[in-house]
């Protein structure tokens, strides 16, 4: 079981990540199928099909985890979304291209073992949802809790992804300065 707090926050927190990742999709839909056609995963055919697909489950998947009722199913959707972005990565590291923009948001972050790390603790999150709550009342305090917690969830996600920013670009200077 996991606390209902708990299960809110992280359910808050993926439905902003995962709306987010459908509005860039959905923004700039050319620049996204480009992303996702440099994976070299996909015969170019589907390549456009499958990137509408990927931006209207994220969209679906972040209004999902607001609700309590399908949070369980939208948890181990989020699970397997986040599985084939984590896979879709790995493939391309093995093969050692990594100088792919990983298509995750509007600043261009290359593949790395670090992008496969996040989704992993993402897939985690995710996982949790999976879980039944306790049958706890949520109270003022909690609610006062998730204020606080919410906000400070999301800046560490924002700083780690700047960390990512930054590494791909000391990365791309260093490969020029070869």
């Amino acid at each position: 079981m996991i606390d209902p707090l708990i299960n809110g926050l992280l359910a808050c927190a993926l439905a902003l990540l995962f709306g987010s990742s459908a509005l860039h999709k959905l923004r700039d839909a050319p620049r996204f199928h480009a992303q996702l056609d440099a994976y070299h995963l996909l015969p170019s055919s589907l390549v456009k099909p499958a990137g509408w697909l990927f931006a209207g489950v994220e969209a679906m998947l972040a209004l999902a985890l607001l609700w309590p009722d399908p949070r369980p199913y939208a948890g181990a959707a989020a699970v397997v979304m986040l599985s084939v972005y984590a896979g879709a990565m790995a493939i391309n590291l093995w093969r050692g291209r990594t100088h792919i923009d990983c298509g995750c948001g509007d600043s261009p972050v290359l593949l790395s073992p670090w992008l496969l790390a996040r989704n992993g603790l993402l897939m985690l999150c995710a996982a949790t949802l999976i879980l039944s709550t306790s049958e706890r009342n949520l109270s003022w305090a909690d609610l006062a809790m998730a204020v606080v917690v919410l906000p400070a969830l999301l800046l560490l996600y924002r700083a780690l992804e700047q960390l990512l920013e930054n590494a791909a670009i000391l990365r791309e200077w260093r490969m020029s300065r070869d």
